[in-house]
C-alpha cells in the first residue's frame, strides 16, 4: 500500500488534507507533517478541519495556513484523511470530500472501517504520525525541522507522552530520529500540556467536584456540563486531557468523561488500564477508537446515559 500511496501523490498535483473534528495533538501534527512534504515537492495543498485549531496547538509550524471553510472539493486530485476511522467523522463537509477522485486513509483506530480503497491502517502503530513516519521515509523525503516537529508532536500525545500501552520500541527509535532532525522534546511538551489558559484551570476544579466511582471503585467519571464552560468561559477543546485524572486513581480500571455539548447530548471519552475494551464500549454507541482509548456520542438526560456506559463496561467481564 505505501507504493500505491507513493504513486498517487508522484500522479497528483493538488491536495486536500484532513481529519476528525474535535482535533487533537495526533490530527494536527500528521496534517502538518504531510503538508509540508507534500509543498516541499511542489505539490499544491490545502489543509481543512471542521474545527479550529486549539490554542496549545498553535505552535506547530505550518498551522496558520488551516482553513476552516472548503470551498471547492472539486478542485483537489486527490485527499488525504488522516486519522480517521470513519469518513463521517470530518463533520458537515464528508460527502463533498468522499466525492474527490482519490482518497487515501492513514489511520491506527482498530474501529476503522476501511472506507475507501487506498487504506493503510495499522492497529499496532502509536499513532498516525508513526505510520506517516513510515511513509515519508518510504519517499525517501528529507526530514525538515518542520516535519520533525509535527510528527513528534502526533507521537507524543496519542502515547499519552509515551505512557500508554501503544507505545513500542518502534514508537521510541522513530521519536528519536526526530528529534536528531530539530524536534525539542522539551519545548515541545512544554507549549502542548503547560500553557493552559486560567479558564482550563478554573473548569477543571468544577469538573474535579464531580467525581465519582462505580462498580466497586473500578469505574471513575466526571462530567462537563455547558453551564461550566458559560461560568468560567472555557472552550469545550479545554476538556481535553480531563479523562485522566479519575484514571490515575489507584483502582480505577476504567475512566469515563461525560461532556455535554448541547442538551440531552453528550460525548463520552472512555480510558482504560487493563483487560477491558472500551472500544467495545464505545462501538456499541456508534463511536469507537483503541481498546484503551475510545469515544463515542450519546443522546439522553445523564443519569440515563451514566447508566447505559457502566452496564455496558460492567457486561465487558
Amino acid at each position: 500500500m505505501l507504493d500505491r500511496i507513493v504513486e498517487v501523490i508522484n500522479s497528483c498535483r493538488t491536495f486536500l488534507v484532513t481529519s476528525h473534528v474535535r482535533l487533537d495533538g495526533d490530527a494536527l501534527g500528521s496534517e502538518l507533517a504531510l503538508y509540508h512534504v507534500l509543498r516541499g515537492m511542489g505539490k499544491k495543498v490545502v489543509v481543512y478541519n471542521q474545527d479550529e485549531t486549539p490554542e496549545n496547538y498553535r505552535f506547530l509550524p505550518g498551522s496558520e495556513v488551516i482553513v476552516n471553510n472548503l470551498e471547492f472539493a472539486s478542485d483537489f486530485d486527490a485527499v488525504f484523511v488522516l486519522d480517521c476511522s470513519k469518513i463521517v467523522r470530518v463533520g458537515n463537509e464528508a460527502a463533498r470530500i468522499a466525492s474527490i477522485k482519490e482518497m487515501i486513509n492513514i489511520d491506527h483506530h482498530i474501529s476503522n472501517g476501511v472506507f475507501c480503497d487506498i487504506s493503510l491502517i495499522d492497529t499496532e502503530a502509536s499513532s498516525t504520525g508513526e505510520i506517516l513516519y513510515r511513509l515519508i521515509e518510504k519517499m525517501g523525503v528529507d526530514l525538515t525541522a518542520d516535519i520533525a516537529i509535527n510528527l513528534y508532536a502526533a507521537i507524543l500525545t496519542d502515547t499519552g507522552s509515551f505512557r500508554y500501552s501503544n507505545t513500542g520500541k518502534d514508537t521510541f527509535a522513530i521519536a528519536g530520529k526526530l528529534m536528531e532532525q530539530g524536534a525539542d522534546p522539551r519545548w515541545i511538551a512544554e507549549r502542548i500540556y503547560e500553557t493552559k489558559p486560567l479558564a482550563k484551570i478554573k473548569l477543571l476544579a468544577k469538573v474535579l467536584a464531580t467525581l465519582e466511582l462505580d462498580w466497586d471503585g473500578k469505574i471513575g467519571s466526571m462530567k462537563v456540563t455547558q453551564q461550566m464552560l458559560e461560568d468560567v468561559g472555557a472552550l469545550p477543546e479545554y476538556t481535553e486531557g480531563f479523562v485522566d485524572f479519575p484514571r490515575s486513581i489507584e483502582g480505577v480500571e476504567v475512566a469515563v468523561l461525560y461532556s455535554e455539548t448541547f442538551e440531552n447530548n453528550f460525548k463520552i471519552s472512555l480510558r482504560s488500564k487493563g483487560k477491558i475494551s472500551v472500544e467495545r464500549v464505545a462501538s456499541k454507541f456508534g463511536g469507537g477508537g483503541h481498546f484503551n482509548a475510545s469515544a463515542c456520542m450519546i443522546e439522553g438526560d445523564i443519569d440515563t446515559v451514566k447508566s447505559s456506559i457502566v452496564a455496558s463496561i460492567i457486561n465487558q467481564q
